[in-house]
């Protein structure tokens, strides 16, 4: 029996109707596109849609600053000072220790770590220093090499310390020879900052014209 033209066939329309090209040949029928998915939520695991990426801006002096073969890295860092910078606080032999103790609050104060800080004593050893030697100079030692402290010790000592950004000099006593002594060796474990406290006419007479 025909069939008859509305009737449609069964085998035909379970692979979806299909288009004829110009050439003759069937191309499948496209399937229906769905809407974008939110570009805020992608998959885990699978990239999100892909986006045209907005082309890099580069300011004038970036682009003028790209080195040739032979030229310097651009935007080289500046360089560090190999001088740390010198501060005398006036204080009597009685008062230094007094004074290094603010200056050291005032450094906390103001941003500075306590790692960063060592002071050293002429005189009569900080009451720190001496507490923390009953307990065995292997204790005591091994919280300088922690570094994460204020750190305080006698010009006898110095000559042990690690490099410190800051170094705290309380000349609190001792002989001129002393002072000459630690006051050089202070100046090279500072890193950035080296703060002297005590009379300024023997720091003077010690440290002649400077550092």
């Amino acid at each position: 029996m025909p069939l008859l033209p509305e009737e449609p066939q069964i085998h035909e329309s379970a692979q979806g109707p299909r288009a004829t090209s110009a050439t003759g040949r069937t191309a499948p029928t496209p399937r229906p596109v769905p809407g974008p998915r939110p570009a805020a939520h992608p998959r885990p695991g699978r990239p999100g849609p892909l986006r045209p990426t907005p082309p890099v801006q580069r300011a004038p002096h970036d682009v003028a600053a790209k080195p040739g073969p032979s030229g310097p890295a651009p935007h080289a860092a500046a360089p560090v000072p190999a001088t740390p910078q010198l501060q005398l606080i006036p204080a009597s032999a009685d008062g230094a220790l007094d004074a290094a103790e603010e200056a050291v609050d005032l450094l906390l104060e103001s941003g500075r770590a306590p790692g960063d800080v060592l002071v050293v004593t002429t005189g009569e050893p900080h009451p720190w220093a001496a507490h923390e030697l009953s307990f065995g100079e292997a204790s005591y030692w091994a919280q300088h090499d922690a570094g994460d402290d204020v750190f305080y010790l006698h010009a006898d000592a110095a000559g042990r310390a690690a490099a410190r950004p800051v170094v705290v000099v309380a000349v609190n006593g001792g002989s001129d020879a002393v002072a000459a002594t630690v006051l050089p060796l202070a100046h090279s474990r500072a890193g950035a900052l080296l703060i002297v406290c005590g009379d300024p006419q023997q720091i003077n007479a010690v440290l002649g014209t400077g550092v």
